[in-house]
């Protein structure tokens, strides 16, 4: 599908999906809790079906009932079916710790694109607790033969994917004689982290942790079931954000401003910029200003590089942004991607290992490729509603995490017409 972009003044209310992060970890923990939990708002996409089709092959119970999910767990079996994770990273290194735990052989299999992130250092350290597991590269597929998890001591890198720290934070409180998590390589994107540790005290469990997020420690306890409600979600929201600082002004609502999500720093990035921002009780108001480049680490909210990325490209002076090589590794080359991008849009940039440098210009219209990358496809449409003459080519990729976003953007005076729906 394609996304025609014609210059647009952004103004009206939006109101910002629940966060996919949550969404997926509160399905995990209530499938490890025994009993009916309820997950209330839920983000409907295609990541968190993936991640309720597996969990349903493994014995969890889900139902919905309305904007609520009603999740029984806590009895897992073996599953006659493949687990296919489809493009969702979290719910495959979740899943892989998880089938640790199932009676049994797994075979978790996922999407061409999911196969070429890395996978390794999770496998490795679930051997190192005794997990029989294995990956299978010629058939995009993990083997886990799983049962009951001993646990004890473990060790694993920390600045590569902290979805890996994530997955045995997940299945620790459930080792036999508990778990000791100890990074060797600082932690990255430690927000995420966090988020599990946070959803995992509404599920009524407690994992000690040092300040330095380098070690982790859970004694053998059980997860209770639970209400767990679903906030909006930062990542998406930035996009709307940047959309009203640059294109005429938009209120973006369904945002808890105490939110633990490492992307809420957009916030501050904004300001940083210049643009006017209001905050409500649960919303944010931003306006357009004249903006100014930016030097910003973005170590721990990595998902902001193309957002961040196209405001620099018109904002004035030279914007810097470190902290981005793990920006290879995602849905796209996200450094690449961006790069080859904003070239098209006739905007200087310099790429290093760690290192994007982005001149601000006045861009031009141009095709862009999302390259399967929901994350690519919407920051781009905030430069093709400042320039106009915008094509995002396969735009339908935005359905892994917002797949409302083109009427969204719409219902808020983005002027786009899509081919091929």
């Amino acid at each position: 599908m394609r996304a025609f972009i014609a210059k647009s003044k952004i103004a009206g209310r939006a109101r910002v999906p629940s966060s996919k992060s949550y969404t997926i970890r509160a399905l995990m923990c209530a499938a490890l809790a025994q009993g009916e939990s309820q997950i209330k708002h839920p983000l409907i996409s295609n990541d968190t079906e993936a991640a309720r089709d597996v969990l349903s092959k493994i014995g969890v119970g889900i139902t919905v009932a309305g904007d609520t999910w009603r999740v029984n767990g806590g009895r897992f079996h073996q599953s006659a079916d493949d687990l296919f994770c489809g493009e969702s990273a979290a719910t495959l290194r979740f899943m892989t710790a998880i089938c640790s735990l199932v009676p049994g052989k797994c075979q978790l299999t996922m999407a061409p694109s999911l196969a070429k992130r890395p996978l390794l250092p999770l496998l490795q350290a679930l051997r190192q607790l005794g997990v029989n597991c294995s990956l299978r590269h010629d058939v995009n597929a993990v083997t886990v033969v799983g049962g009951k998890l001993k646990g004890g001591a473990v060790s694993l890198p920390g600045n590569i994917s902290s979805q890996f720290v994530s997955a045995l934070l997940l299945i620790s409180p459930l080792a036999e004689n508990g778990m000791t998590i100890t990074l060797t390589t600082p932690l990255e994107s430690r927000p995420y982290v966090l988020m599990t540790l946070d959803c995992q005290q509404q599920f009524r469990v407690t994992v000690g942790f040092s300040e330095e997020l380098d070690r982790f420690e859970a004694l053998k306890q059980a997860y209770q079931p639970t209400e767990y409600e679903v906030e909006g979600d930062w990542s998406s929201a930035s996009y709307l954000l940047a959309l009203g600082a640059v294109c005429g002004g938009v209120e973006v609502t369904n945002l808890d401003p105490e939110s633990r999500q490492g992307d809420k720093i957009i916030l501050d990035f904004l300001r940083q910029m210049g643009a006017r921002i209001e905050l409500g009780e649960n919303s944010v108001r931003v306006e357009k200003a004249r903006l100014r480049a930016i030097k910003a680490d973005l170590t721990d909210c990595i998902d902001l590089l193309p957002t961040m990325a196209v405001l620099a490209a018109i904002a004035d002076g030279e914007s810097e942004f470190t902290g981005i090589e793990r920006a290879r590794i995602k849905e796209s080359n996200r450094v690449a991607a961006v790069k080859e991008g904003l070239e098209k849009m006739g905007i200087k940039v310099e790429e290093e290992r760690n290192k994007l440098t982005v001149t601000g210009s006045v861009p031009r219209g141009a095709v862009i490729d999302a390259g399967n990358d929901h994350r690519i496809a919407m920051a781009f449409s905030i430069l093709g509603a400042v320039t106009g003459d915008t094509v995002i080519e396969g735009a339908e990729c935005v359905s892994k995490t917002f797949p409302q976003f083109w009427s969204v953007l719409q219902s808020i005076g983005g002027k786009v017409e899509l081919d091929g729906e």
